[in-house]
């Protein structure tokens, strides 16, 4: 019997380190080049906003196969050219398997965010915390339980945690791992200068609930009984991160069709698709399409950015 944050933290390391995610789920840089174009330029914004320090950290965590970083780089070439001379690319991944799939990139990697070094630092986060282990309460009569997995089954053992008052049979999930990354971000940016871009699904102000879930070739299975060869995830709790981010100031969350929009998503769409072929233009834009609008991927992701308290409103935040 383990703990629930246990049981998913050893099943992930075995799914990314054996198999490959993508034939499971596709992410936003996958869909389209534009996402990792516009994220590159929304970091190179905040690096001016920071006062174009000589050298600065480009950090991403959970790059997967690199899509997004590789898409961002390249426009930061073409456009930014300044702030590419400054940055250093470091890239948080645990699995040799993506690793490889990343090693053409001019990086430095981490197995942790923590372990990057210090300096002002702008951090990308794209489909990262989902995947971080979490913990799961339920309210019963005589009080909170806690849920641990035994031979592919919950059993509940009970917890002196207080989790506030619910109605019986309430769940509630607590992701100690994401936590305690937002605590470290805001220690180190309040201290060193920067932002950290955070991208994920999940509710805007309240807290999930049961969101476990697993993908295993594409479609939905038991997250409990197939335990390293499935995808598990979780809803991200966006109102605890941005109360854990203090002193930083949080800005968000804010719906993913929004933000990209505000970047200049369609904009950026309508350059490429100008003299292509019909069909070619539809393609571009029905995939931006599918990461704005609300019934594609616009409304259940989120935006959350986390920044010096220092630095200006920064770009896809305007309220």
């Amino acid at each position: 019997m383990e703990r629930l944050d246990a049981f998913m933290a050893r099943a992930n390391a075995a799914y990314y380190a054996e198999r490959d995610p993508f034939a499971d789920f596709t992410t936003a840089p996958e869909i389209s080049q534009v996402f990792g174009e516009l994220l590159g330029l929304w970091a190179g914004a905040v690096w001016v906003m920071m006062g174009k320090p000589a050298q600065v950290i480009l950090a991403e965590a959970g790059p997967g196969r690199g899509t997004l970083m590789r898409d961002a780089l390249r426009c930061i070439e073409r456009m930014m050219p300044d702030f590419r001379a400054a940055l250093r690319l470091h890239l948080v991944e645990t699995s040799p398997r993506l690793r490889a799939a990343q090693s053409d990139l001019p990086a430095t990697w981490h197995d942790a965010v923590t372990d990057i070094p210090g300096g002002p630092m702008v951090l990308l986060a794209n489909e990262f915390l989902d995947a971080l282990p979490i913990r799961q309460f339920v309210r019963r009569a005589d009080g909170w339980q806690e849920r641990y997995v035994a031979e592919g089954a919950f059993v509940e053992q009970a917890s002196l945690l207080d989790l506030g008052n619910h109605p019986e049979g309430s769940v509630v999930e607590r992701c100690d791992v994401a936590l305690e990354l937002v605590r470290h971000l805001a220690a180190r940016l309040m201290r060193q200068g920067g932002a950290a871009l955070l991208i994920d699904y999940g509710p805007a102000e309240s807290a999930p609930g049961d969101s476990l879930q697993a993908l295993l070739e594409g479609r939905p299975a038991d997250p409990l009984r197939e335990a390293g060869r499935a995808d598990l995830t979780a809803h991200v709790d966006f109102a605890a991160l941005v109360r854990a981010s203090a002193p930083l100031r949080p800005l968000g969350p804010v719906p993913q069709g929004r933000f990209l929009a505000d970047l200049g998503l369609f904009r950026r769409i309508d350059r490429l698709a100008a003299g292509q072929p019909p069909e070619q233009a539809m393609a571009l834009l029905a995939a931006a399409r599918r990461l704005a609008e609300p019934d594609g991927m616009g409304r259940l992701f989120k935006a959350l950015a986390l920044c010096h308290p220092a630095l200006p409103l920064l770009p896809g935040f305007a309220v």
